[in-house]
C-alpha cells in the first residue's frame, strides 16, 4: 500500500509538470524525450543498486516494447490535449480511467474477482468524470 500511495503522488506530479509543459508551449516530442531518458536514468540506477544482470525473456521484451509504444502514444495525447486547451482537470480523470481497461484485461486474462464494490468504485469513477467534465 505505502508503494501505491508514492506512485499516486508521483504520478500525480509528474502529471502536473506535463500540464505546466503544455502551458508553456513546450514541444511535446522533445518533452516526451526528456521525460523519457529521465526514466531510464532511474531505471539505471534502481538496476544498478540491486547489482543484477539485465535479464528479460523475448516475449518481456516484446511486451515492454508495446507497452512503451502504447504509453508514448498515450502521453503525446495527453500532452497535445493540454496544449489544445483541455483543462488539465478533465483530461487528466479522464485519462486516468485507463486503469478501467487495465482492470478489465486483468479479469479476462488472469480471472481478478470483480465484486461489486469494484463494479461500484468503477461507476463512481466514470460518474465522476461526467461531473467533472460539465
Amino acid at each position: 500500500m505505502l508503494f501505491s500511495i508514492l506512485a499516486l503522488f508521483a504520478f500525480g506530479i509528474g502529471s502536473f509538470f506535463t500540464k505546466v509543459a503544455a502551458a508553456h508551449n513546450a514541444y511535446s516530442p522533445s518533452y516526451m524525450l526528456v521525460a523519457s531518458l529521465s526514466t531510464c536514468i532511474v531505471a539505471i540506477v534502481i538496476h544498478l543498486l540491486q547489482s543484477r544482470s539485465f535479464e528479460l525473456s523475448a516475449t518481456m521484451l516484446a511486451l515492454s516494447s508495446l507497452g512503451g509504444i502504447i504509453g508514448g502514444l498515450g502521453f503525446y495525447a495527453v500532452l497535445i490535449a493540454l496544449r489544445l486547451g483541455g483543462q488539465g482537470s478533465i483530461v487528466f480523470p479522464i485519462a486516468g480511467l485507463g486503469l478501467i481497461v487495465a482492470v478489465i484485461l486483468s479479469y479476462i486474462i488472469y480471472r481478478e474477482p470483480l465484486t461489486a464494490t469494484k463494479l461500484l468504485g468503477f461507476g463512481l469513477g466514470v460518474t465522476s468524470i461526467l461531473v467533472l467534465s460539465r
